[in-house]
Parts: C-alpha cells; structure tokens; sequence
C-alpha cells in the first residue's frame, strides 16, 4: 500500500513529533472523515508499507531526523512553492526560503524523489504574466534538484466563495495560454512537467497527462517493480494509484485562502489544540464509542524485483 502523509494537512511542517513518533512505534490510527467514531489502524512497517508519499510547502522543521523514515522506506516528495506572498499563504516560508530548503532536501534524498507542485490561481495581482516570470524565475533554481514538475489549475468551488471571493475564474483561453507559456519554460530548462487533476489535453506542450502519484513514478524513483494495475484515482481527473492518507481535514495552519482540506483557517488553529504529539491519532485520543478497525494492507510490489529496494535509489548527494 502507499501511505500519504500530506493530502490533508501539512504533517510535515506542523505535526513533525507526531509524524515521526508514528513511524518510530510502527502504526497510526486515523479517523474517518465522514463518520467520525469509525478509526483505521496502520502498520506503519518496511513489510505492509510500500512507500511513503510526502507533500508539504515547508520540509525545514523534518530534515534533521527524516532519516529516520528514509533509511527505512521507499519515499517521495512533492514540494509546493508557488508564485504568492502572504496575503494568499500567510504560513509558508518565502519563495527563496522555499528553494532552499527543496534544494536541501534534494540533496538529501536525491533529485529522482522530488516533485515541485505548482497550483495556478489568478487575480488582479497574480495575473498570467506574473505566474510565467515568477515561474520561470523558479525553474532556473529548482531544475537540476528535481525529478518533474507538476501544475494544477485552482478552481471555484464553493467555500473559495467565502475564503477567497478576489479569486478569478480561470477560462478556458487562460488555461490554453498558462499551459502554454509553462510548457515553454519547463523544456527550456529541461524539466519534465505534467498536469494534476486536470481534464485539459495540453499534450501539444510538452505537457503530460499522467497521474503524478503512480506506480511508474515511485518504482523508478525508488528502484523498485510494481505490478501492473489500473490507477483509479483519488477524484474526477486524477489518476494517481489509490493511497491512505493518515492525516486530517481543518488541521493544517498554513492559513492558504485556496485551500480545499480547510473550512476555515479558525477551525484549523481550534483543533490545533487538540493536538497530542504522543497519541496515535492526529487530533486527541481514542473514546469509548470510537470502533477500531484494521486497515487493508495489499502490497503493490511485483513478487520478483530486478535488484534490491535500495541498490538502484539515487545517491544522495552531501551538503547544500
């Protein structure tokens, strides 16, 4: 099985503690986010996880001890830096900021297991032309540190009504116009680019279509053969193979104003406080009408490997 640490919150940055704690004890319980007393256990082991897939827009607070987690697992990264500023992410580092510590992290993981997700929004600030020369600025650092980057549009859905109301829709003609221009500049500097979660065909780019969570993905980046199965996707216009993620909805304090795993930034800082770093919950502890189940574990690995899991990852390089 695949276990993601990031679709939800941003473990990483904010639950560091918690998150290597789960690793270090070998399991975690996560709640279900549609009936809340429904709890799934995970063996957070080598033998029942197939990899461990990461995504966080601060990896600083992690790199000491991550170690701990990669010495032991197949891993890969994805990395959020985008084109705003504080008034859109008033908890994320600063773009240099944010180079630093992705190149860092490459260097200790190898370029093969990191990702730079960039998501797409407009208004009347971060306008077309802004997202191409900050983007632009960003490929010449990040190109030799990492192994793809992957862009998505961000969309109008309900609560950005309310969260963000200076957000622009993004037409169709806009869509054409940013997936060109970042096609451009990704061959330019010799970076493999795809979409996430979009049902547009930018093919004629340079622009992939594949899922940015797949099997191929993570075997290559960790030198391990995965079967051969259908991704069917986490949502419309994903195709991603399928994971667990053991984080939570409204736990995350970066306070970005587009994002989807958040009600509120409020509600996020209200079961912040929830927090305990030595339970196995993310959010409080077991009570007793909660139902502890065990998750299914199937390993996705082909039962015969070229070479061993860890003969083929890329060497890391030393230093920053």
């Amino acid at each position: 099985m695949i276990i993601n640490t990031g679709g939800r919150t941003d473990t990483v940055q904010y639950y560091t503690e918690w998150l290597l704690r789960r690793f270090s004890e070998g399991y975690v319980l996560s709640r279900n986010p549609l009936f809340p007393n429904k709890v799934t256990r995970y063996e957070l082991t080598p033998d029942k996880v197939d990899c461990v897939v990461f995504c966080s827009k601060d990896y600083k607070p992690i790199l000491p001890r991550l170690h701990e987690i990669t010495d032991r697992f197949n891993t890969y990264f994805h990395y959020t830096i985008t084109a705003y500023g504080k008034d859109i992410e008033p908890g994320v580092p600063s773009i240099e900021e944010s180079m630093e510590t992705l190149i860092e992290l490459s260097k200790l993981v190898g370029k093969g297991r990191v990702a730079w997700r960039y998501p797409v929004l407009l208004t009347k600030k971060y306008t077309i032309q802004q997202h191409l020369e900050t983007f632009e600025r960003m490929a010449k650092v990040l190109a030799p540190y990492i192994d793809r980057c992957i862009f998505s549009f961000v969309e109008m859905y309900k609560k950005l009504e309310t969260n963000m109301p200076e957000l622009i829709p993004l037409s169709e003609e806009d869509k054409d116009t940013l997936a060109r221009g970042l096609g451009a500049i990704a061959n330019q500097y010799g970076i493999s680019i795809q979409t996430c979660g979009t049902n547009g065909d930018f093919t004629g780019y340079g622009i992939h279509t594949s899922g940015c969570m797949t099997l191929d993905i993570l075997g290559e980046a960790n030198g391990v053969v995965f079967k051969s199965l259908k991704h069917k996707g986490m949502r419309q216009g994903c195709h991603c193979i399928e994971s667990r993620d053991i984080g939570a909805y409204d736990t995350c304090l970066n306070g970005c104003k587009y994002c989807y795993a958040n009600t509120k930034p409020q509600k996020a800082r209200e079961n912040y406080r929830l927090h305990a770093p030595a339970s196995p919950l993310l959010l409080g502890h077991i009570k007793p009408e909660d139902t502890i189940i065990q998750g299914a574990q199937k390993s996705f690995l082909a039962k015969e490997q070229l070479t061993p899991a860890t003969d083929d990852k890329e060497e890391p390089q030393n230093g920053i």
